[in-house]
């Protein structure tokens, strides 16, 4: 069940690229393997979820990409947080990647509820 390009796919790709930016920063600036390949895993798979729920198979399944993405950028804000935390980015980058991420998560929260109680699976 293909859907059209959403607010939120733009918003998650865009996210994407400032996630690599972020990768790339660590790795060079920082000399930061761990906790940039974390990011990066948590963070790019936001969108790649957000992606694949365009083809869900059901409206199950568009539920379940968009559940997944949800739990991605619940980790990537673990991250981010782990990151400040350690100095490894300063206030002014971490509260913009945060903002960010946040929005993620009121967006994707919103989809997913909407979604599940149109299908009668809230409780």
């Amino acid at each position: 069940m293909k859907r059209p390009v959403s607010p939120l796919q733009v918003k998650s790709e865009a996210f994407s690229k400032r996630i690599i930016r972020l990768h790339t920063y660590l790795l060079r600036e920082k000399n930061e393997r761990v906790m940039a390949n974390q990011i990066y895993r948590s963070g790019t798979s936001i969108g790649a979820n957000i992606a694949e729920s365009r083809y869900a198979q059901s409206s199950l399944d568009f539920v379940s990409k968009l559940s997944i993405a949800l739990k991605e950028a619940s980790e990537t804000r673990y991250w981010l947080n782990s990151i400040f935390s350690a100095g490894l980015i300063d206030q002014v980058g971490y509260d913009s990647m945060a903002y960010d991420n946040d929005e993620l998560i009121k967006m994707l929260t919103s989809s997913v509820n909407t979604m599940k109680e149109k299908l009668g699976l809230q409780s």
